[in-house]
């Protein structure tokens, strides 16, 4: 078993990835480049702003310096947002090794290039070998997470060796890890499912029902697989955890940020105002700039997301969105 891991950022899933390695006796470093957070977490073992006053493990220590985070780190996750993966990775070329397991817990898509997460690193980390990174994902708020809630999860790697390593370093009792081969369809499955729980959050804000959540979550679903098989993902993946698993807990949870914003958006509030409301990454919006592009990029009908990026991004009133999805014209389920 590895000796330290490395988590980069200290935001809430970065800090409950940290605290299920401290769980498994492993020495833990965040690292964030925010000072006041690091002493919080060093000398309070808190970090209040992403977690309130859950108490952390002191065998996790944070850092505001890469070269100390990553020096002789067995393993390192990387939990920076969509946007700031980049400039992390970036910042990680100097120091990182060939030997170190690099996994990341990101869900999006670069919003410039379009490209996947593993994607953004090895454009980064061109010395590292790109088949070896892990992406981890499935249903996971943070919030639970560190209650040690029971938890499942995946990992996913063209690298079964690579793959399996996570899978050991991660495992416990209340965390439990799966393997899967289809990194492609894994870090779509995580990315699109913000979509649709935009869309819940708005659904349940203009109290449309049941029926409505559950038929937005399955066609939602078709929607994911559409454009998660066209470019080059396992029909099956989105059936498992990273795929329906995730979609579920993220459209029905109170924890859910992209709920919480669609729930404002049908309360009338501004795009803008919801945001900074919110205080905290929504990657959502950014995901269905994204996943329009990438419908009409792969030729793919993604009827539900195109509605929410006209009601993000042109100004439609979601009640009209609803009714323009409604009166489609007729399909067939299975087509």
């Amino acid at each position: 078993m590895p000796r330290k891991v490395s988590v980069l950022v200290a935001g809430s899933w970065g800090t409950a990835i940290a605290s299920v390695l401290a769980e498994n006796q492993l020495d833990v470093t965040l690292w964030s480049r925010n000072e006041e957070q690091v002493m919080e977490i060093n000398q309070e073992h808190r970090n209040h702003r992403f977690l309130g006053d859950t108490v952390l493990s002191d065998k996790i220590r944070a850092t505001t310096s890469m070269e100390e985070a990553l020096f002789q780190a067995d393993a390192v996750i990387v939990v920076a947002p969509s946007s700031a993966l980049r400039s992390v990775a970036s910042q990680m070329r100097a120091f990182l090794s060939k030997e170190t397991l690099l996994i990341h817990a990101t869900k999006g898509f670069e919003a410039d290039s379009l490209k996947r997460m593993s994607t953004v690193l090895a454009d980064e980390l061109p010395d590292y070998d790109a088949a070896s990174i892990v992406v981890l994902s499935g249903p996971s708020h943070a919030e639970e997470v560190i209650k040690q809630c029971p938890t499942t999860v995946v990992v996913a790697s063209e690298s079964m060796a690579a793959a399996e390593a996570a899978q050991d370093l991660l495992i416990n009792s209340y965390f439990r890890v799966y393997t899967n081969p289809d990194v492609v369809g894994v870090e779509v499955s995580g990315a699109l499912k913000n979509i649709i729980a935009l869309g819940a959050g708005l659904t349940d804000g203009l109290e449309f029902g049941d029926n409505a959540k559950a038929a937005l979550l399955t066609r939602g679903l078709a929607e994911i697989s559409r454009l998660g098989t066209a470019m080059g993902g396992n029909p099956l993946t989105f059936a498992g955890l990273a795929g329906i698993g995730d979609l579920v807990v993220t459209c029905t949870s109170k924890h859910s940020r992209n709920w919480r914003a669609g729930y404002l958006l049908a309360q009338g509030k501004p795009l803008p105002e919801v945001l900074q409301e919110m205080g905290m990454v929504v990657e959502g919006v950014k995901t269905t700039q994204a996943a329009y592009r990438l419908s009409r990029q792969y030729e793919v009908t993604m009827p539900i997301a195109e509605q929410l990026y006209e009601v993000l991004f042109n100004g439609k009133e979601p009640i009209a969105a609803a009714d323009d999805l409604m009166g489609r014209g007729r399909k067939d389920e299975i087509d």
